[in-house]
């Protein structure tokens, strides 16, 4: 493996060893501090743009296999671990960590101290960064880094182009797509629902001709305020019919009904972070990936009440619209990968839905 190292906008530079892809990317970079799951994680659309973490130091030990993936296309834009294993052993295992990158033009650099870099991007906060061959003019990438200009498109380019279905005898259901995971499809269709999934900017009019039982607003990546569109869809749904929006989707429906969205300094992405349910006070451990958290303070003026929390920052985790069925969730209830404690939420979707479909 060639030596490659890895400069951020701040000058730091962090000398490794290059795996998967050459092809470089500017991206944020951020980490994830699951001990395991990082196919799912390299599959998850909502990492669009970044460059990601891994801080559990031997990554790549079970290798990638045909079952576990949370998205056809990743959208990662680069991949960082302090080692990474060249001989797979698991029964599952299709191919190394080393081949998929390079199957899906993901660069990964290795050798990197990520305790150490997990502590400065704490301290300091996401920052923009990209992987480069040894002999890179170093300061020439920093003031690139520092005049390259934010993304805001994500969701466009991982959202699908055309709606489709997926069909079953069940309650209809739209799922909004803004980087859906297939773990949200699978939750759906074991529960038989009859799944239409449509674009990020489909019209409310469109989404209502379908005359579904409920809406889905999937996970997705980036800034939730890029995506005005979706809000005034979301805005025009509220009190047609039931809603439940998880991650992007919650925040969506935060700003849909007058509350702001605020971007955290690193994040929250990992598959152990504890969140208190506020109707019965207990504690479900959740999988979670965002970057950006609906403001408490903003929410006071809203239709929309507090249901859970965080427990490591006290950020809200979960919102109830308290005139019509709307709720949503910040973390993820369909895990994938992680611990399935809010795999409830799917249920009281269904209630929901059925509830309503009798009061009309």
């Amino acid at each position: 493996m060639k030596e490659r190292k890895l400069i951020l906008e701040d000058g730091s530079v962090y000398h490794g060893r290059g795996f998967g892809s050459d092809v470089y990317r500017i991206g944020e970079l951020v980490f994830n501090t699951g001990m395991s799951g990082y196919q799912e994680v390299l599959s998850d659309l909502s990492y669009c743009g970044q460059i990601v973490m891994m801080t559990y130091p031997m990554v790549g030990n079970y290798g990638i296999n045909r079952d576990d993936f949370e998205s056809i296309d990743p959208a990662v834009f680069g991949f960082v671990v302090k080692e990474c294993c060249e001989a797979p052993s698991n029964f599952r295992c299709d191919m190394s960590l080393d081949e998929f990158l390079k199957l899906k033009h993901i660069p990964g650099i290795q050798g990197i101290d990520t305790r150490s870099l997990t502590k400065k991007l704490r301290t300091s906060g996401t920052m923009r960064c990209i992987m480069a061959d040894a002999d890179a003019d170093e300061k020439e990438i920093v003031k690139k880094l520092n005049e390259s200009d934010i993304l805001h498109n994500q969701v466009e380019m991982v959202s699908i182009k055309k709606p489709f279905p997926i069909p079953a005898r069940g309650k209809k259901v739209v799922l909004m797509d803004f980087g859906a995971k297939h773990g949200i499809i699978r939750e759906l269709t074991e529960r038989k629902c009859d799944l239409t999934v449509v674009p990020f900017d489909t019209s409310a009019e469109a989404i209502l001709a379908l005359r579904p039982d409920g809406v889905m607003l999937s996970n997705g990546p980036g800034d939730p305020k890029d995506v005005p569109k979706a809000i005034d869809t979301i805005r025009e749904l509220i009190g047609k019919l039931p809603i439940f929006g998880i991650c992007l989707g919650h925040q969506l429906i935060s700003l849909a009904c007058g509350a702001n969205t605020v971007k955290l300094k690193f994040g929250h992405r990992g598959c152990n972070h504890p969140v208190i349910n506020l109707s019965d006070g207990k504690v479900e451990m959740t999988s979670q990936n965002h970057g950006y958290a609906v403001e408490e303070d903003s929410l006071a003026n809203t239709d929309l009440v507090v249901t859970h929390r965080a427990l490591n920052d006290q950020s809200v985790e979960g919102v109830r619209h308290v005139k019509y069925p709307v709720f949503s969730v910040q973390y993820h209830p369909e895990a994938s990968p992680g611990p399935e404690d809010a795999n409830y939420l799917f249920d009281e979707f269904m209630n929901l839905m059925e509830r309503e479909r009798g009061v009309r």
